[in-house]
C-alpha cells in the first residue's frame, strides 16, 4: 500500500490521528523483503514484511505475543489460511500468544486447534455475527543477557551501543582510542552490487535503506545524499543495467546515467556514464560516533585476551589486567578483533588522502577508487593492500591516490595541485568469503566484523541483528540474510 493511500485508509479514524501521522512519516517502500520502522514516541519498532505470507513467517525469527489474522474469508483468499501460513503462526508464536481474526470458518478453527491453539467464538463487530479468540497456552520461559561488554568502538561499536541500548541493554564499551576509525572527514556508505545473487543482494539494499534512515537521525553525520558509481571496466554498463532493473531497490533508488548527465553534476568531462545511487550517501563518521557512544560507559583499554570466568567472560589488557566482566562480550573491534582468535580475518591497509578546497564536490563517486567531498574539501583514495598491518602514513601512497584520482576525474586531481594534503591509514578486517559475520561465536561471546569497505552502509542493520540475538529481541534481517552473515558458515573458518 502507498502511503497516499494508508493516509486515504486512516483518515477515517481522527482520535487515532497522532498515532497514524507518526507510522506515515516513516512509511516504507514498497520493494520485497523485510523494513524496520522506528516510532520513538511510541516506544514501538515495526518491522514490515513484503512478500507473500508464508515465505514471510519463515523468515521472521521473533516470537509474537499477539495475532491479528486478516485475511479476508478462506472462500476469497485460501493462500492466506493454507498449511503453510498456519505452520508459521503456530512456529512463531510465544507461549500463551494470543490471536484474533474476523472469520470463524471451520477450516481455520480445525487448522488452528490441531496446531495447539484453544479456541473461543466471541460476539462479532458491525455485520460480523461472530469473531474468534484463540491462545496457545503455556508461559513464556524468563530471558536475560546479563552484563554486556562491546570490545571495539569504531562503526561497529558505535552501531552496537545504538541498537543494544534501544533495545533496553546498557552496554559497557571498551575502547582503545588509537584503534577507532574516526581519522577520516568522510566515507562512503554505499552497497555492495550483486547481479548473481539475490540473497546477497537484497542484504545489502537492506542495510543501505537502514544506514539511510539512522544516519539521517544523527546530527550533521550526512555530507551529501547520492554517490555515482563510474562505469570502469568493459563489463560495468551490461552490470549496472541489470542493477538498475533489480526489484529489490525502490523505485529510482539506482538510476542508469550517462556520460553527459554525470559529468554535469561531478563538474568534469567523462568518457563513460554509471549508475546513480540515490540511497547511498557520504557521511561524517565523528559525527555519527559522537551521536551513539555519548553517554555509554566505558573502559579505555586494549582488550588483548579473553578468559572464560564461570558464566561470564574476563576481558582482558596485555598485561593481565582486568578491563570488564561480563556474561556477554561482543567483538567489533575490526582487525584488532584477530589477536582475540576470530577466524578467518584478513588484514587489509587503506590509506586515504583529503584537501581542502575553495569549491569541493557536491556528490560522492566511486569507481575502482572513490572521492567524497567532506564539506570543506574532497577525500580520496583509498590504496587496498592486504596483508599489511602497517598503520603508519606513507608519502607514496598519497602519490598512488592522486594517481588513480587523477585517471578518472583528472580536472579535480588538477584543483587539487599543490593543497596541503592530509592523510590517515587505517587496517580493514576482511574475512575470507569477503561477507561480514554478525552473530553468535559461542556461548555468550557474539561478534561484528569482517565489514571490509562496508561498513558504513552494512554496520547499522547488521548491529541490531546481534543486538536481537542478544537480547532475544526479533531479529530485523530475513533468516537467509542471517545465514549468509553467520559467524558458524563454513566458508569463514573454526574458533
Amino acid at each position: 500500500m502507498s502511503r497516499s493511500d494508508a493516509a486515504r485508509a486512516l483518515s477515517a479514524w481522527p482520535e487515532i490521528a497522532e498515532a497514524a501521522r507518526a507510522l506515515l512519516e516513516r512509511w516504507p517502500s514498497a520493494t520485497p523483503g523485510f523494513h524496520r520502522i522506528d516510532l520513538p514516541d511510541w516506544n514501538a519498532t515495526f518491522d514490515l514484511a513484503v512478500g507473500d505470507a508464508a515465505w514471510a513467517l519463515e523468515q521472521w525469527s521473533g516470537a509474537a505475543d499477539a495475532w491479528f489474522l486478516d485475511g479476508f474469508s478462506p472462500a476469497l483468499n485460501p493462500d492466506m489460511w493454507s498449511d503453510a501460513v498456519l505452520d508459521g503462526v503456530a512456529a512463531r508464536s510465544a507461549p500463551g500468544a494470543r490471536l484474533g481474526t474476523f472469520t470463524v470458518a471451520g477450516a481455520v478453527r480445525r487448522g488452528l486447534a490441531e496446531r495447539g491453539f484453544q479456541l473461543d467464538k466471541r460476539p462479532g463487530h458491525g455485520r460480523k455475527r461472530e469473531r474468534l479468540e484463540a491462545v496457545l497456552p503455556g508461559a513464556a520461559p524468563p530471558h536475560g543477557h546479563g552484563r554486556v561488554a562491546v570490545i571495539g568502538a569504531g562503526i561497529a561499536g558505535a552501531s552496537l551501543a545504538r541498537a543494544l541500548c534501544a533495545q533496553g541493554a546498557d552496554p559497557l564499551m571498551i575502547t582503545d582510542d588509537k584503534a577507532m576509525a574516526s581519522g577520516f572527514p568522510a566515507a562512503l556508505a554505499t552497497p555492495r552490487l550483486d547481479v548473481g545473487d539475490e540473497d546477497l543482494a537484497r542484504l545489502f539494499a537492506q542495510a543501505l535503506e537502514r544506514a539511510e534512515q539512522l544516519y539521517g537521525e544523527a546530527p550533521d553525520a550526512i555530507v551529501s545524499r547520492g554517490v555515482f558509481r563510474l562505469e570502469h571496466g568493459p563489463r560495468d554498463a551490461g552490470r549496472f543495467d541489470k542493477v538498475a532493473g533489480q526489484a529489490i531497490w525502490a523505485v529510482g533508488a539506482m538510476k542508469r546515467v550517462t556520460a553527459a548527465e554525470a559529468s554535469g553534476a561531478l563538474g568534469e568531462p567523462l568518457a563513460a556514464g554509471g549508475l546513480m545511487m540515490r540511497g547511498a550517501l557520504t557521511v561524517r563518521p565523528p559525527a555519527i560516533l559522537d551521536a551513539w557512544l555519548t553517554g555509554a560507559r566505558r573502559v579505555e583499554g586494549r582488550a588483548a585476551r579473553l578468559k572464560r570466568h564461570g558464566a561470564a567472560w574476563r576481558v582482558l589488557d596485555d598485561a593481565g589486567n582486568e578491563l570488564a566482566e561480563a556474561e556477554t562480550v561482543v567483538l567489533a573491534a575490526g582487525w584488532g578483533g584477530a589477536a582475540l582468535g576470530i577466524p578467518g580475518l584478513q588484514a587489509v591497509r587503506g590509506q586515504a588522502s583529503w584537501a581542502n578546497l575553495d569549491a569541493g564536490p557536491i556528490l560522492g563517486a566511486a569507481w575502482g577508487g572513490y572521492a567524497a567531498p567532506t564539506g570543506e574539501g574532497v577525500l580520496f583514495g583509498a590504496t587496498h593492500d592486504r596483508d599489511d598491518t602497517d598503520g603508519s602514513v606513507r608519502d607514496a601512497d598519497d602519490q598512488r591516490n592522486l594517481e588513480a584520482l587523477k585517471a578518472m576525474l583528472p580536472e579535480l586531481a588538477d584543483r587539487i595541485g599543490s593543497a596541503p594534503l592530509h592523510r590517515h591509514a587505517a587496517i580493514r578486517a576482511a574475512t575470507r568469503d569477503r561477507l561480514p559475520a554478525a552473530g553468535r561465536l559461542e556461548e555468550g561471546l557474539f561478534i561484528l566484523g569482517g565489514l571490509g569497505s562496508r561498513g558504513f552502509a552494512a554496520a547499522p542493520l547488521l548491529a541490531e541483528h546481534v543486538a536481537s540475538l542478544i537480547t532475544g529481541a526479533p531479529s530485523p534481517l530475513p533468516r537467509a540474510s542471517a545465514r549468509r552473515v553467520d559467524p558458524a558458515r563454513e566458508s569463514l573458518g573454526k574458533r
